[in-house]
């Protein structure tokens, strides 16, 4: 099976440097036409943007510059009518741009954690805003957002970082909902990488194994036509993983339990992972739950 991208148009944001700059090459090697966001300078041009797009026109294909802060929606919306205005569609959106602000939360400054979450989930909503009537009209779309381990896992001194990447996965869940039926897949990427922002937080040795150009595959295949949807895709140094959230069967307490003491008493039951499933939207959980109180209070539901 040979991935091709050919006639697909691109938006890569934060694609000057590092793991964007490898996704934006990957997808123009596979045919895409590629739009190369990078946060520019004061006068709106970004050098690393221009740079990287340069690098996909002298290898024969088709890219554009773009300097748009994807926290300023105005922005993010000029850029989409570039796209548009140089191909006149837009099929694929990369949200890869992001920024640190690492510190332990007690000296964390509330200023670096909104700055952190307008760039990272802020950002990727004005994006994903920005190109989803698009998509809809075309009846397609694959969207891509950046998740991390951080956000699913946890690290230490970065709550900031985390809330953001654990958001993306929220914001897939329910827009994978509302994309369906018109042939729009969310994915989230989380990846672990070599790059600007990791430099110096891990050994030499490991920062040159998990480079970026082993993780980009997986972004080619989520912009795929034959991508999943709701998947966040784990990846680093070659490896490629599934992280999926999966939610115990429960206990019900009612009538006699229904206490504090109750769920402390029924704890280890309500932690047991025998039938654990992965739910497939919010509606389940709620169904699940006033299945087995019914059941608990002898009500019929029907």
């Amino acid at each position: 099976m040979t991935i091709k991208l050919d006639g697909r148009v691109a938006i890569v944001t934060g694609a000057g440097q590092g793991l964007g700059r490898t996704h934006a090459l990957a997808l123009a090697e596979r045919g895409a036409k590629v739009v190369v966001n990078d946060l520019g300078g004061t006068d709106g041009v970004s050098a690393n943007a221009e740079a990287v797009a340069a690098e996909i026109r002298n290898a024969g294909g088709e890219a554009i510059a773009n300097g748009a802060n994807v926290a300023n929606l105005e922005q993010v919306e000029a850029m989409v009518r570039q796209a548009m205005d140089e191909w006149g569609q837009i099929d694929i959106l990369i949200n890869n741009a992001g920024i640190l602000r690492d510190k332990s939360f007690l000296k964390m400054s509330m200023e670096d954690f909104r700055l952190v979450i307008d760039v990272h989930l802020i950002g990727s909503a004005n994006c994903t805003k920005a190109v989803w009537g698009i998509m809809r009209e075309q009846a397609y779309g694959r969207i891509v957002m950046t998740s991390s381990s951080t956000g699913l896992y946890g690290n230490f001194g970065q709550t900031n970082y985390g809330a953001a990447k654990m958001a993306m996965v929220g914001m897939m869940n329910t827009l994978h909902l509302e994309g369906a039926k018109y042939n729009i897949h969310v994915n989230c990427l989380a990846p672990t990488a070599g790059t600007a922002m990791t430099d110096g937080l891990m050994p030499d040795a490991v920062f040159k194994l998990l480079s970026p150009e082993s993780v980009s595959p997986g972004i080619v295949f989520l912009a795929s036509e034959g991508a999943p949807s709701r998947t966040v895709l784990c990846a680093g140094g070659g490896t490629f993983a599934v992280h999926k959230g999966f939610e115990t069967e429960g206990v019900n307490l009612a009538p006699d339990r229904l206490t504090a003491d109750g769920v402390a008493e029924a704890w280890e039951a309500i932690n047991n992972e025998d039938g654990m499933r992965q739910l497939q939207a919010g509606f389940e959980q709620t169904e699940k739950f006033a299945r087995q109180g019914a059941k608990a209070l002898g009500i019929d539901l029907t």
